[in-house]
C-alpha cells in the first residue's frame, strides 16, 4: 500500500490517457509483447496533446520502461521550477549532442536492444533551479511502453511490486 501512494501514474491511468487522446495519422494499440509476456502500449503516428492540461505531479523521479523499436523515439517532460518557469527536457535516440537553451534541454538517449528502463531524477536541473512539479509527459510515436511512473526515490527491483518490474516473475507450474 505504501508504494502505491508514491507511484502516481499507474499503467491503467496511462492506458486511459492514451486511449482517450486525439490521434491524427496514427494509432495506439494495447498488445501482448512476446519478449516480456505482458501487455504493452504501442504508439504509432502522431499524437497532439491539449496544451492547457497539466499533471501536477510533485514526485521527482520518473521511470519509463520502453522497448527499442529500432526507430526514432522521443519523449519530453515539462516541469515547473522554483522560479515559476516551465522548462522542457527532451530525450531522443537521434539527438547528436546535449543542448541547453533557456526553456528546453535536449539530450541524447542511448537505448539497448529490446526493453530499456529509463530513469530521470528531475531534481537536478541544467538550469540551476529547483524542481517543483511535473506538468506534462509527452511520448512520441514509434514506441512500446510497459510502464511510466513517478516516485519519491528510485526503488530497487526487490522493492517494486511485480507490475512495476520490467520482466514479470516466472511462475512455476506445479
Amino acid at each position: 500500500m505504501w508504494l502505491k501512494r508514491r507511484l502516481r501514474i499507474r499503467f491503467s491511468l496511462v492506458s486511459f490517457q492514451f486511449s482517450t487522446a486525439l490521434v491524427v495519422d496514427g494509432q495506439i494499440k494495447r498488445l501482448p509483447d512476446e519478449d516480456i509476456q505482458s501487455n504493452v502500449l504501442e504508439i504509432v503516428g502522431s499524437n497532439p496533446a491539449d496544451p492547457n492540461a497539466t499533471l501536477g505531479i510533485k514526485l521527482p523521479f520518473l521511470v519509463m520502461i520502453v522497448k527499442n523499436m529500432k526507430k526514432y523515439f522521443t519523449f519530453e517532460i515539462q516541469v515547473l521550477d522554483d522560479k515559476n518557469v516551465r522548462r522542457r527536457f527532451r530525450a531522443s535516440n537521434f539527438q547528436a549532442v546535449t543542448r541547453v537553451k533557456p526553456f528546453i534541454c535536449t539530450m541524447l538517449l542511448k537505448m539497448d536492444e529490446g526493453w530499456n528502463q529509463i530513469q530521470l531524477n528531475l531534481t537536478r536541473h541544467a538550469y540551476g533551479t529547483n524542481y517543483v512539479e511535473t506538468l506534462r509527459v509527452q511520448v512520441h510515436p514509434n514506441s512500446r511502453l510497459r510502464r511510466i511512473y513517478f516516485s519519491d526515490r528510485l526503488y530497487s527491483e526487490e522493492e517494486l511490486p511485480p507490475e512495476f518490474k520490467l520482466y514479470l516473475p516466472i511462475q512455476q507450474k506445479i
